[in-house]
């Protein structure tokens, strides 16, 4: 089977004469077996590099298109970062299979996008940055965006304008260096990502570097568009692991919305294996967060665990962080915005933990879209019967603390102070 494996794919490469694909990337055959996935169309594309990308040396690339079952203009876009064990093919064939990296399989009503870092020398997505490999964290400190990135990116945009997607409904997930890539690219991207999920990342030094995470701080006059909302599940008896404790506290200090579950699970990627360890996993709706909707960010809440990390990495407890909180949009004008906040209830959520029924957190808003003040502008607000005052800060963002939170839904409102 390896050998006819094998022969398949140098059929295919011979085929193709590396040197003659640029951009637009260019639809080419693919083996059979090694995308027998499934029941939904699959289109690979190749494409040589852009001068833009600035990569040392040309390079031939692969990508591959799964197609919704049902096609229609506006799908959603779901964006697969293979792990440092597949290729594009390889990671597409698990798909097949419920159990096999159960985070590469999209819902069938999204278009899917799998796009490939295993074939160049040196083009990872940073998967295996970490602390315990110096050569690779000296490589690859800084923020200067890579050329992989480039190409991650410009690749995106050709697939949403080809294929007509969505732009509000663009999804970003990856497991292990794949997961690494999720968080170090996509929090950059929340101009084109609504929301990221990472299955057990490979580190999250890569994030730390491009988001300039505590200690660093963003250089003057470099401004991010407010980031996806990010998912990370991450076992911490997983040695990838490490720094969690330090990127959970950098998230939650910076403002950026971040759900983080954790159990003893290990480098695991079958989710139902997961589950049994922590179920809260899946029980976020990510994929239908909109990039054209207002998002509430939660920090300091009173009902988020204790951390394992660095200390008690031999814990059986699983854990998480921001789990259980809701909101529903309401109103986003020029003159007010408004939206629901409240904790999911227990007759909503099937879960072992202890879903609180109050908690205190302090809120602040991200992507709003018309409701827009200057710093150091005035503004009231509403929470049920609570209210008072406050100024934006120095970066636009409006920052309410301490709300208490029920599972009954109350109206959280914002005015201008005019």
């Amino acid at each position: 089977m390896e050998m006819k494996r094998l022969l398949s794919i140098l059929v295919l490469l011979a085929s193709l004469n590396a040197a003659a694909f640029a951009w637009p990337p260019a639809q080419a055959e693919h083996p059979k077996e090694e995308t027998s996935v499934i029941d939904r169309k699959i289109e690979v594309f190749q494409h040589g590099v852009r001068p833009e990308w600035k990569y040392q040396a040309p390079q031939q690339d692969t990508f591959i298109v799964m197609h919704p079952k049902i096609v229609r203009d506006d799908a959603p876009l779901y964006v697969v970062l293979h792990s440092a064990g597949h290729d594009v093919f390889s990671c597409v064939n698990c798909t097949k299979t419920v159990g096999n990296h159960d985070i590469y399989r999209s819902p069938d009503d999204h278009f899917a996008l799998y796009l490939d870092c295993r074939k160049n020398k040196g083009d990872w997505w940073w998967g295996g940055m970490h602390r315990g490999d110096k050569e690779l964290m000296r490589k690859n400190s800084g923020g200067e965006t890579k050329p992989v990135e480039r190409r991650v990116m410009a690749t995106v945009a050709w697939a949403i304008k080809h294929y007509k997607i969505d732009p509000n409904r663009v999804y970003l997930s990856g497991n292990s260096m794949g997961g690494s890539g999720t968080l170090g690219i996509g929090l950059r991207h929340g101009e084109v990502f609504a929301a990221i999920k990472a299955n057990v990342p490979a580190g999250v030094e890569h994030a730390f570097q491009r988001m300039f995470l505590s200690p660093k701080k963003i250089p003057n006059g470099v401004v991010f568009p407010d980031p996806p909302i990010c998912i990370d599940y991450s076992g911490h008896n997983d040695r990838w692991s490490d720094g969690h404790d330090l990127f959970s506290r950098a998230m939650n200090d910076r403002n950026y919305a971040f759900l983080c579950y954790w159990g003893p699970f290990g480098h695991a990627n079958n989710s139902a294996n997961i589950k049994k360890s922590n179920d809260l996993i899946d029980s976020f709706d990510w994929l239908n967060v909109r990039k054209d909707q207002a998002y509430p960010v939660f920090a300091n809440a009173s009902c988020n665990s204790k951390l394992p990390w660095p200390d008690h990495l031999d814990s059986k407890e699983a854990g998480q962080i921001n789990a259980f909180f809701r909101w529903n949009n309401l109103k986003d004008t020029a003159e007010i915005l408004e939206m629901s906040l409240f904790l999911i209830s227990a007759s909503n959520l099937d879960t072992k933990f202890k879903i609180p029924t109050v908690a205190t957190t302090d809120v602040t808003l991200r992507r709003l879209q018309h409701f827009k003040l200057k710093p150091g502008a005035g503004f009231k607000w509403e929470f049920g019967s609570a209210k008072g005052e406050g100024k934006v800060d120095e970066l636009g963002l409006i920052t309410i603390p301490s709300l208490k939170i029920t599972a009954t839904p109350a109206t959280f409102s914002i005015r201008g102070n005019f």
